[in-house]
């Protein structure tokens, strides 16, 4: 029996819910409730996963939270203020520095984390942007951040990373003009390190970037559609994630209500359409487990989660389950 753990954050509960999943039986168990007032959404962990830290939307804050390594139960440590609402944050990968992006103020954020793991109050990096900044994750040298901006600011700034003192410095160039309409909102970087894939929030499409290690810049090689042909309805992506054999992606359909399913091309960099898995309504938050073999999505408009099988060698998904989970699941986080 493998069990993991998974962290789902419910901002209309005030709330982190703890489930137990059994990846053998594609089982999930809830476990434990901690509650969090200020509408907790976008939500990282240490790579040790000692420490986890949670955006409070509602209240401009991000909490520092202790993780029992025996049974992944959360404690509060403390929290920062912010002057706006954090839509998604990320750790470091020595775990030295907490980065945040901001849709309403358009910014980009550092904050240090010192020994015990919290957050240190005054950030080390607080820079203005386009508004509707959504998303910053560091490359895996840890040298590197980018971040997109959906809608009519529709851009990707590039960052060089200092993972010794936190500060960011512009790229050359500093920004990336995508076409009219695309709106890239969240990323992921392929296993191998050639590749980056935004998700684009109004084009409703994958966008496949090559990397350059070693200046830290991107060049588009295509973009695919995440709707099948013919389908005229109204829709936005939301999230983003690659499998951890690398050879599929998937992004989330708002709208259409559906997981877009790709092929990706580890050669060339290039993603081919799989189809759609059809799931609940208006699904914002989803991820895979890190075996590769389950994924949960959460509905937000329903207020449920569901459990589907991920075959790692064809890429596509059967479901296993659905059950309710609380008001506005924004985060789902699995962890061994």
């Amino acid at each position: 029996m493998t069990i993991q753990t998974v962290y789902v954050t419910l901002q209309g509960d005030d709330k982190i819910s703890i489930f137990s999943l059994d990846s053998e039986t594609a089982g999930l168990t809830h476990r434990e409730d901690f509650a969090i007032a200020g509408g907790p959404a976008p939500f990282a962990i240490s790579s040790d996963e000692s420490n986890a830290y949670v955006g409070l939307r509602d209240d401009f804050k991000i909490a520092s939270l202790s993780v029992d390594r025996a049974t992944r139960s959360l404690s509060l440590e403390g929290t920062v203020d912010l002057e706006s609402d954090p839509c998604m944050i990320s750790v470091d990968n020595n775990d030295n520095f907490l980065l945040s992006a901001y849709y309403g103020a358009g910014h980009i954020a550092v904050h240090g984390i010192d020994d015990s793991g919290k957050l240190i109050q005054e950030p080390i990096e607080w820079i203005s942007t386009r508004h509707r900044a959504h998303c910053a994750i560091t490359d895996a040298s840890n040298s590197y951040t980018f971040l997109p901006h959906v809608d009519d600011s529709n851009s990707i700034y590039q960052y060089k990373f200092d993972s010794n003192t936190g500060e960011l410095t512009p790229n050359d160039p500093p920004a990336i003009e995508p076409p009219a309409g695309d709106g890239p909102r969240h990323y992921v970087y392929h296993p191998n390190g050639e590749y980056v894939y935004f998700d684009n929030e109004q084009g409703c499409s994958v966008t496949a970037y090559s990397f350059d290690k070693s200046s830290g810049t991107l060049k588009p090689i295509h973009t695919v559609s995440t709707l099948p042909d013919g389908w005229l309805g109204e829709n936005t992506c939301a999230q983003i994630h690659i499998h951890p054999n690398g050879k599929f992606l998937y992004a989330s359909n708002r709208g259409h209500d559906s997981i877009a399913i790709f092929a990706v091309d580890e050669s060339t960099g290039r993603v081919e359409s799989l189809g759609q898995q059809r799931t609940l309504a208006t699904p914002r938050a989803f991820n895979i487990n890190p075996t590769g073999d389950i994924m949960l999505v959460g509905g937000l408009d329903d207020g449920e989660l569901a459990t589907y099988r991920l075959n790692s060698d064809t890429g596509m998904l059967s479901h296993a389950g659905t059950q309710a989970v609380g008001d506005q699941p924004m985060w789902i986080h699995i962890v061994e």
